[in-house]
């Protein structure tokens, strides 16, 4: 009941820090004296994953603030459900955009934007390239995904550990490009260690597709085993599944006497660093709140444009998150809610918490670090191209190559 509590308490402060912090789209001046409305309809997984959904949720809300619209949320329950809920918007023309969010939702979408050619819609993850009513919202989760993959190596490699590893939620073409993008970075890291140390190394990589986005228990299973096998850092790509991660990353430092990593787990999609401090290194950060506001602030403000929408490095949609970025949310809290969560956290202090995660980051030696942002450096300059798979028979080549450099070559290929 505590830990059910503690998660219902997290969504809220981070549902309410990062709409109050105004980290998209700038400082609004003034509001518009347009009101429209904009519809939201939620995966599966839906609100409160404290990732993928509840960020579509505030891009929304901070686009609704902006532009002086309404919010309408509709929540999937089963797939069943995507195509009417989409229909049933859609037949009332009173909405400026209606965002399905979700890979899963691309066929319900497709068939809908041909029905309704008039209403305009935004999907995450979802390809939909030649409608001119439908926006397309794509991440290069490849990209930062090669961070992470890199850091982790690095962690390993420098404790002397040979694994890592990721968890995974239900096996569909855009958890290929965090897989494979995460493979690509352990490579470099042995590559980059290697050349630093002089010494070999090979980091073996234990991956689990839980089948799942709403089940934290799959993802404390799956995590619970590859800590037993010997991973070292575990990559939660699973929405709430990863709640599970967390947990179970700091259940074992707990048994280990310690609260602090490594083994260290990793966030996705938001900066969650704040949820498990001392557990979670850093996180993966996929601004789907970003390509959220874009969709419909070109929807309102009359420069609409359907097709493609794809955010990498170079666009600020993926990146790995900073001490700064927890700080920022925590600093615009009420001082009201700042100590309850605290107290939640079992700590007495917000500069508690700053040291601890400080002191979490510290665990990891400066020139780990660096070399994470050489690698992001050449990404950005073009100088190093992650492969971004996106079938089977893609990931299993990256999965079977045997270097980062056999594995660009492969991405270039596609």
């Amino acid at each position: 009941m505590k830990n059910r509590i503690l998660t219902v308490f997290l969504i809220g402060v981070l549902v309410f820090s990062v709409a109050i912090s105004g980290c998209i789209g700038g400082e609004t001046t003034s509001t518009p004296e347009y009101a429209g409305k904009v519809a939201v309809v939620y995966d599966v997984g839906g609100r409160g994953d404290l990732s993928f959904n509840d960020m579509a949720y505030l891009g929304a809300s901070k686009a609704a603030t902006d532009f002086n619209l309404e919010i309408k949320e509709v929540q999937s329950n089963t797939e069943s459900d995507y195509l009417p809920n989409l229909r049933s918007l859609a037949q009332t023309g009173e909405y400026d955009i209606i965002v399905a969010v979700g890979f899963m939702m691309t066929d319900a979408v497709t068939q809908v934007a041909d029905e309704f050619p008039d209403q305009k819609f935004a999907i995450v993850d979802g390809f939909i390239p030649d409608k001119p009513n439908v926006v397309s919202i794509l991440f290069k989760e490849n990209e930062g995904s090669a961070l992470i993959g890199a850091l982790a190596g690095l962690i390993a490699a420098n404790d002397g550990k040979d694994k890592v590893g990721i968890v995974l939620g239900i096996e569909i073409p855009v958890l290929y490009k965090f897989e494979g993008g995460y493979r690509f970075g352990v490579a470099w890291a042995e590559d980059y260690y290697k050349q630093k140390t002089g010494n070999d190394v090979n980091i073996n990589i234990l991956y689990t597709y839980t089948g799942s986005f709403t089940d934290p228990a799959k993802g404390k299973t799956a995590t619970q085993a590859q800590l037993g096998n010997g991973a070292w850092v575990v990559y939660q790509v699973a929405g709430a599944v990863g709640l599970g991660v967390f947990d179970a990353v700091y259940e074992y430092l707990q048994n280990q006497g310690t609260e602090v990593g490594p083994p260290f787990a990793v966030g996705v999609d938001s900066a969650q660093d704040w949820i498990r401090p001392g557990v979670i290194i850093a996180s993966m950060m996929k601004r789907v709140d970003v390509g959220v506001y874009k969709a419909v602030e070109m929807a309102v403000k009359g420069n609409w444009q359907g097709g493609i929408m794809e955010l990498g490095l170079n666009e600020g949609g993926v990146g790995v998150s900073t001490i700064e970025d927890v700080k920022e949310i925590f600093n615009s809290l009420p001082e009201e809610t700042k100590q309850q969560k605290l107290k939640e956290l079992g700590l007495s202090s917000e500069e508690e918490l700053f040291t601890k995660l400080e002191e979490t980051r510290s665990q990891v030696p400066e020139w780990i670090w660096q070399a994470v942002s050489e690698l992001e450096s050449k990404i950005k300059s073009g100088e190093i191209e992650i492969p971004s798979a996106l079938t089977s028979e893609q990931i299993e080549a990256i999965r079977n190559a045997e270097t980062w450099q056999e594995m660009e070559e492969l991405g270039k290929q596609w």
